[in-house]
């Protein structure tokens, strides 16, 4: 702030400012504050010749004892000081006031904050005044290491404070400057910078700054740094070993407190923690209507929780479980809303067909229009891809007008993703019904279970175990989630499994279902569907107006016989988006020309545009060419994408009674095989083959069977009557019909047994043009439609 002061002349009459517990050194900075009547006069009478641009000496000398309220004597002070330079004038201090800064009222001021610097070492001889604040004669101190001989002691005591500096700084942390390492190699700047920080004494500190020998100085300040390096070292390793000693939890208390801090600086913290607050966890308990048994574990929880530290490991498990308790819909229920008729519109509309599923939906429904206190049946749709079980569950929840949530459970195989975790885990969750609950906010959604066949098991568990207690109107009332640990109550749940093939699900677990088969459609029932559904769906999709895009019936029928071969319609709604977005190039391409009115010109697109959308045909329906010669029959298999046909070839030649059986098959398959040749041998004679009568025939000749596709596995007992008939045609020397497909168990005394999946079967021998279908006796007790 000030000039530099100039040098120091003998017996020079300058102001005195005393310090308490203090000791100025050359060079060094002082951060003090001053409010003594006398020293608030000398600093006020500085500052204001500083303002008239005259530079005054002032010199700065420690006193004697900290209790003297106001030194005016030697007696009082030391003798030896420093004249100082005013660096900084920080705020007055105004106690009755706001501090706040009056520039021209500063010199006025009772109390300073300041920065002051030293420059020169002086000695008092007398005090001169006292009023209006202390003034003495002073000379300039005479430098230690002024004209010292340097020898080896003096040498090597410098070279060790030189050493002991360099450690104390480094203990010590002061910030480097640039003149740091020239101030090292000067002795007296070096003790003075050091003895300035140090924590000693002021009669310590003062016996450096009046010691005249250079030597002798060095020695004192050593002392001093010694012990200073001695008490920051042990220092420094109690605090290490302290804050090694610190646990985890309470380096997170800390850190949670510091983010409170924060975010109450930054005004986020109040709703944030008045949300989560004992408080308001405790009035969402009770607006949650816990049952008794809740309520029971939700007061225990919280009384733990109220003498738990918020630092503790438990602490955020305890919290998360309470909420999760506080969210769950004990007794939150959506109003059904059941009219039939809307139910029925609603059906018809999201989907065509399935007849059999949207009488049993409607039957639920008007039986709980009637005791909506029932108890809820399980159902489980079952069938091929495609044909729209997922879409049914969520058409059931809106037509009942309640929750849809949707749980897969493909390659679940952990019962803990049923049951939930116990909270003795890390990372400890509830299960996935109640995760779904929680989704939905109301106990009784409609709660899709799907490809509830794809369940795996391991050593960890078994789900489909788990899920015998979810789907049993006897036991589900009584749901324990291992999380929850209360009872919940599923009753209300209407619960829609759905899946691909019964053989996937355990008995148990099939017990406790209504299921209801889903085939696949039939032609014309998916030109229907294209028409209605898939087509305007792919059109709103890729952005095309309804009236942009045409497609012919045959159109519609080419694409589902030649490039979609499938039970449901998954990839004929491929094609379709395929040919949706060939016209939207079109459309693009238009609107780019300047033809910005939608809808633009419409496209239509016949059977002969396929072919260069689409590419060739994926599909011929070539079967049929395969037929009409003897020892080939036309066979047909459930699949769990629908129904297939299935070629069986037979031929004879020169061996030695082998029976070959080709085309990847099951122990099932071949044993119809042997039981089919086994029949025909014993009754030869009635079927007028009397040359395997005697044996001697099938001895001098190997009969092979093969299926063709042999890279698909192939089981099952419904192919009996093709074999049966393969094998007669090529002994008999007459071809089968090359229409006709069959299916059927056969026995060994030529019966012919029911089989099941006869409107899968139908369905596949129509999409490969097949015109008659041999069917066991009784088929109608497992399928009743039209053919």
């Amino acid at each position: 702030m000030s000039k530099r002061q100039s040098q120091l002349q003998p017996n020079t009459d300058i102001p005195l400012l005393t310090l308490r517990n203090q000791v100025l050194f050359p060079g060094s900075m002082l951060r003090i504050k001053v409010g003594r009547p006398r020293s608030v006069r000398l600093l006020s009478n500085l500052i204001r010749a500083q303002a008239q641009g005259k530079e005054l000496m002032f010199g700065v000398v420690a006193q004697k004892t900290a209790n003297t309220d106001d030194p005016t004597s030697l007696s009082d002070l030391y003798q030896v000081g420093c004249t100082a330079n005013i660096v900084e004038v920080s705020t007055p201090v105004r106690p009755e006031g706001d501090g706040a800064v009056d520039k021209q009222n500063t010199a006025e001021a009772k109390y300073f904050t300041l920065v002051i610097e030293g420059v020169q070492k002086f000695q008092i001889q007398q005090i001169k005044s006292s009023t209006p604040f202390l003034r003495a004669q002073v000379s300039p101190s005479t430098q230690s290491s002024a004209q010292v001989e340097e020898d080896t002691e003096l040498h090597t005591l410098k070279k060790m404070l030189k050493e002991a500096a360099t450690e104390a700084l480094k203990l010590l942390r002061l910030p480097k400057s640039k003149g740091m390492n020239s101030t090292l190699q000067d002795a007296d700047k070096t003790m003075d910078i050091i003895c300035a920080h140090l924590d000693a004494s002021v009669a310590e500190k003062q016996a450096v700054l009046v010691e005249q020998s250079l030597k002798a100085r060095i020695k004192l300040a050593l002392q001093l740094l010694h012990r200073e390096i001695e008490v920051l070292k042990i220092s420094q390793q109690i605090d290490s070993e302290v804050k090694g000693d610190l646990s985890k939890q309470q380096r997170e208390f800390y850190l949670r407190k510091q983010l409170k801090a924060i975010k109450d600086q930054l005004g986020e913290g109040s709703a944030s923690d008045s949300e989560d607050s004992m408080e308001a966890l405790e009035r969402r308990l009770k607006e949650a209507e816990l049952s008794p048994a809740a309520q029971k574990l939700a007061d225990q929880e919280l009384k733990r929780l109220t003498g738990m530290q918020p630092s503790n490991a438990q602490y955020s498990v305890s919290v998360s479980y309470l909420e999760t308790l506080a969210d769950l819909p004990w007794n939150k229920s959506s109003d059904d809303v059941i009219n039939l008729a809307k139910v029925r519109e609603q059906l018809d509309q999201d989907h065509h067909g399935l007849s059999q599923i949207k009488k049993r939906i409607v039957e639920f429904l008007a039986v709980r229009k009637l005791n909506n206190k029932g108890k809820v049946p399980i159902l489980c749709f079952m069938g091929p891809p495609g044909v729209g079980k997922t879409s049914l569950g969520s058409s059931i929840a809106k037509a009942m007008g309640r929750e849809f949530v949707r749980a897969s459970l493909g390659g679940v195989r952990d019962d803990a993703e049923i049951r939930g975790h116990r909270r003795t885990y890390v990372g400890a969750m509830s299960g996935r019904i109640m995760q779904g609950l929680l989704k939905c906010g109301v106990n009784n959604p409609v709660f899709l279970l799907d490809e509830i066949d794809k369940l795996t098991s391991d050593f960890r568990g078994d789900p489909s175990a788990a899920l015998l207690e979810v789907l049993d109107p006897e036991q589900n009332s009584t749901f324990s989630d291992h999380y929850v640990e209360a009872p919940f109550d599923l009753s209300k749940v209407l619960f829609i499994a759905t899946g691909n093939e019964m053989k996937g699900i355990s008995g148990p677990l099939r017990d406790r279902m209504e299921v209801i088969e889903l085939s696949g459609y039939t032609i014309d029932e998916k030109m229907v569907i294209c028409n209605e559904h898939v087509l305007p769906s792919q059109c709103q999709e890729h952005g095309l107006m309804p009236e942009e895009l045409e497609m012919e019936g045959p159109a519609f029928e080419k694409m589902i016989t030649g490039y979609t071969r499938e039970a449901g319609v998954r990839e004929l709604q491929r094609k379709v988006g395929a040919v949706c977005r060939h016209v939207a190039v079109q459309v693009a391409e238009q609107m780019e020309h300047g033809e910005d009115a939608r809808p633009i010109k419409p496209c239509t697109v016949g059977p002969e545009d396929l072919h260069a959308i689409l590419g060739p045909e994926l599909y011929q329906n070539d079967l049929l060419d395969q037929l009409g010669r003897p020892g080939v029959a036309l066979g047909l298999a459930w699949t769990p994408v629908g129904g297939e046909a299935l070629v069986i070839e037979v031929s004879i030649m020169a061996g030695t009674g082998q029976v070959r059986l080709t085309g990847q098959l099951g122990d099932v398959m071949k044993e119809s095989a042997s039981m089919s040749l086994s029949w025909i041998r014993a009754n030869s004679s009635q079927l007028g083959l009397a040359k395997l009568s005697t044996g001697d025939f099938l001895q001098k000749h190997d009969i092979h069977v093969h299926f063709p596709a042999g890279g698909v596995p192939k089981d099952g007992p419904s192919a009996g009557v093709a074999i049966t008939m393969a094998l007669l045609s090529m002994f008999w020397g007459r071809s089968l019909r090359s229409d006709t497909a069959m299916t059927g168990e056969t026995s060994l005394r030529g019966l012919v047994l029911p089989v099941g999946g006869i409107k899968e079967k139908v369905l596949g021998a129509v999409r490969y043009g097949i015109k008659r279908v041999i069917l066991p006796g009784d088929w109608h007790s497992d399928s009743d439609f039209s053919l």
